[in-house]
């Protein structure tokens, strides 16, 4: 199975309210955007095999790892900040 996986990819989306928003791509293989990936991170999942099993997939390339693991991280140092 081919795929193209370039990391963070910018969808141009006009939303109801006329606003025009950008929808990120975390995962171009499986589909999965960075609002499902956060809402995985909200649910528990602290590693990207665990954001994956979140969403019912499995990794195909693997290129959206890093990534994943950058939102796991910002998570966390965010929550530190936050109990200090």
């Amino acid at each position: 199975m081919n795929c193209i996986c370039v990391g963070l990819c910018y969808i141009r989306i006009d939303f109801p309210t006329g606003a025009l928003r950008s929808a990120m791509y975390v995962c171009n293989c499986n589909g999965i955007r960075e609002r499902e990936v956060r809402a995985a991170i909200d649910a528990g999942a602290r590693r990207p095999v665990e954001v994956f099993k979140a969403r019912g997939c499995a990794p195909q390339c693997a290129k959206c790892v890093c990534d994943m693991r950058r939102m796991i991280d910002e998570t966390r140092e965010a929550l530190r900040y936050a109990a200090e």
